[in-house]
C-alpha cells in the first residue's frame, strides 16, 4: 500500500492532476471502434475534410501523450504503469509497492509512454487503478 501524507491522503508518486491528464489525452485518442490507440485503419475512404481534420487531431493529440509522458520522470512514468496495471486487475491496491517495484523494472528501457499508450483502453485502467485506492479522476477541476 502506497503511503500516506500527513493530511492521510495517498501518495501515489504522482499527482492526481498528472494522472488526470494522462487520462484525458488518452480518452481524446482512443478509437471507440477498436478500443485501441491512434487514428484506426487507414485504407478507409474519407467522406468529408472534417473526418481528415479529426484524423490530424487525433495524431497530434496522441503526440502530445506520448510527449507529456515522455517528460515526466521515472517515478511518475512508474507510478502511472503500476496504476494501469492495478486497473487492469493484475495487482490490487494492497500490492502496490510490488507493482512499483516491477513497473520500474519494465521501465528500466525508458520506454514508458510507448508502453502506456499501447495499452487498450488506457484512460479507463488509470481511472480504475486510481479507484482502487479510493480516489476519483472525476473529483479533479480540469
Amino acid at each position: 500500500m502506497p503511503a500516506t501524507d500527513e493530511d492521510g491522503e495517498v501518495d501515489l508518486g504522482v499527482s492526481l492532476e498528472v494522472v488526470v491528464t494522462v487520462v484525458d489525452l488518452a480518452n481524446a485518442v482512443q478509437s471507440p471502434e477498436e478500443g485501441t490507440m491512434g487514428d484506426g485503419d487507414e485504407d478507409e475512404e474519407l467522406d468529408d475534410e472534417s473526418e481528415a481534420d479529426d484524423l490530424d487531431d487525433e495524431d497530434v493529440t496522441l503526440d502530445v501523450l506520448t510527449e507529456f509522458i515522455d517528460e515526466l520522470n521515472e517515478d511518475q512514468q512508474a507510478a502511472l504503469i503500476a496504476l494501469a496495471w492495478i486497473g487492469r486487475g493484475d495487482y490490487d491496491a494492497e500490492s502496490w509497492d510490488e507493482a512499483l517495484k516491477l513497473a520500474y523494472e519494465r521501465n528500466a528501457a525508458g520506454t514508458a509512454a510507448q508502453y502506456l499508450v499501447d495499452m487498450q483502453g488506457l484512460g479507463d485502467l488509470l481511472a480504475e487503478g486510481v479507484a482502487a485506492f479510493g480516489l476519483s479522476v472525476e473529483d479533479v477541476e480540469r
